[in-house]
């Protein structure tokens, strides 16, 4: 090689070195680049409940569970966490004097999850295919009460009743039975009380996947016409057994408890004392109470009935089961309830009056036997609860002691809702467990389901001399227009009822909350079966 050709060599070696170098820089670059825009991680909130969640139809009740139809579909109006009425789908409205007609105003910028529009058109829609069938809403007096649905433009709906009646935006403001299904999923014969074609509605959250007994996953309504959720899916893992739901947490399998009944209070407390989560309970939302049946056996006698209801010791339970988070309920509905404030004498604990009154009936102790008897049948009882509810459980256990101490023999059945509800159908108890529904139904809802068979209510109170004028008295409140009449109506309902010992109140229930502590945005509402997700984040 001559003198002149190595420089030009040299020269080839440093440029394919400095190509190199910047194809090299160009690929980092790009790398860097590739990276920024990848896809923030997956926000999933991973949650439990007991059931499966149904086929999520608005219009009907179980097995769809509420907090689920709630995720869907939404209501004209919301009754808010501060106890008040408030616009949701319909932006305003106007009630006519003689408190007949409503007109309501609806939002103009919704839009179902399929992207069909949400007009008058649809609510009509709605509203009718509920009162074809109506006999299924009969407890709601509110139903009965609608003589005419109306279109006035595309935006405007109008709702005619046979009478005034005072709730009826109370009543709206349900989770069911008057939500709103996009027409495209009604079934092709109109009937929604036969099913859905699928769930679609206007509310933030979308059904994407569902396996029956599973779990149910939802995602974000992309077509949302209010603040989309935060989290990108939200997943329901069908949990029974709450104990189990427990383990699923702490394996970090579940990143929300949420609840009444989710888990029992013992293990909330557990949660708790460790440090490593945070816990929340609400306000009280509405009351656990015991229907005891005044026409079926031993309970058909007031005395035996009076006698329950100072045989229980409400103090312990609250102290031992739910470790003082609610409070003893004297009264069927707390005093903070509309026309609930009525002074009635609370039944006082003790073993002494209880003996004292079944003496007073008959049932005498017989030496050498555990229980009391009559005419040689024993004082025996049944009481039914919810077999997959922690509470519930614990309820039944506390009942059957206490009771076990004046001579009373208590059979506890547990078992599943769909059983639950026959019973209240068919008046098959002599006790059996309920909530009331708190805000926004009472005292007004429960008043009148009190009129239907399909409730315990109505069997509880089936055997009770005075029922008719129940009965009547709980139509006449629902139509009042004079406030100081209504109240009457209310105290005479609430005290008879008190008088004659058909409920046993026990505590005034809330909910409970448990979660890691980068979930945020966790907060409870107004009523007790919807859950806010759509506020809940994860960091």
């Amino acid at each position: 090689m001559s003198e002149t050709t190595k420089p030009f060599q040299k020269f080839k070696r440093y440029a394919a070195l400095l190509i190199s170098l910047i194809l090299l820089v160009s690929l980092l670059v790009g790398c860097g680049a590739q990276t920024s825009q990848a896809p923030a991680k997956e926000k999933v909130l991973n949650f439990s409940w007991a059931k499966d969640i149904g086929a999520l139809n608005p219009h009907m009740y179980n097995p769809n569970q509420m907090f689920a139809q709630a995720l869907v579909y939404e209501s004209l109006v919301q009754y808010s966490d501060s106890g008040k009425i408030v616009p949701w789908l319909a932006e305003s409205w106007t009630i006519s004097p003689d408190g007949k007609e409503y007109v309501f105003k609806l939002r103009k910028d919704v839009k179902f999850s399929d992207g069909t529009v949400f007009n008058a058109a649809a609510v009509k829609k709605n509203f009718d295919a509920v009162l074809a069938n109506n006999k299924r809403h009969d407890w709601l007096a509110f139903i009965r009460q609608i003589k005419e649905t109306q279109v006035i433009n595309d935006n405007t709906f109008k709702l005619v009743l046979k009478d005034a009646y005072y709730p009826v935006l109370q009543e709206l403001a349900l989770i069911r039975p008057i939500r709103f299904l996009a027409p495209s999923a009604f079934p092709d014969n109109g009937n929604t009380g036969e099913g859905i074609k699928k769930p679609v509605g206007t509310g933030p959250w979308v059904l994407s996947e569902y396996k029956q007994g599973e779990v149910a996953v939802f995602v974000r309504n992309e077509h949302y016409w209010g603040t989309k959720p935060k989290v990108d899916k939200l997943v329901v893992k069908i949990i029974p057994d709450s104990e189990s739901r427990v383990v699923a947490f702490e394996k970090k399998e579940l990143n929300l408890l949420y609840g009444n009944g989710s888990i029992s209070l013992d293990a909330f407390k557990q949660l708790q004392a460790s440090g490593k989560y945070e816990t929340k309970l609400s306000e009280p939302l509405a009351t656990r109470v015991l229907a005891i049946n005044s026409n079926k056996g031993v309970t058909k006698e007031l005395k035996v009935r009076q006698a329950l209801q100072h045989a229980f010791n409400k103090d312990a339970f609250v102290k031992g089961v739910l470790f003082g988070t609610e409070h003893k309920a004297d009264t069927l509905l707390a005093t903070n309830f509309p026309y609930c404030n009525l002074g009635l004498k609370p039944y006082e604990y003790s073993e002494d009056k209880a003996k004292a009154l079944l003496d007073e009936a008959g049932w005498r102790v017989v030496q050498g036997k555990e229980f009391r008897e009559k005419d040689g049948q024993p004082l025996e009882l049944e009481f039914c609860f919810e077999s997959t509810n922690a509470i519930q459980k614990s309820v039944a256990e506390v009942l059957q002691g206490d009771l076990k101490k004046i001579g009373v023999k208590v059979k506890l059945t547990g078992e599943e809702q769909g059983a639950l509800d026959q019973r209240q159908k068919d008046g098959n108890f002599n006790i059996i467990y309920g909530d009331t529904w708190g805000a926004p139904y009472d005292p007004h809802s429960l008043v009148g389901s009190m009129r239907e068979p399909a409730h315990a209510d109505y069997q509880a109170q089936l055997g009770l001399p005075m029922k008719a004028e129940i009965d009547k008295l709980a139509t006449e409140v629902l139509v009042s227009t004079d406030e100081t009449k209504r109240q009457e109506l209310y105290k005479h309902i609430f005290t008879t009822l008190h008088e004659q010992a058909v409920y046993l109140p026990l505590s005034y229930l809330a909910n409970l909350a448990v979660y890691p502590k980068n979930v945020t945005g966790v907060t409870f509402m107004g009523s007790q079966y919807e859950i806010p997700f759509g506020n809940i984040d994860i960091q």
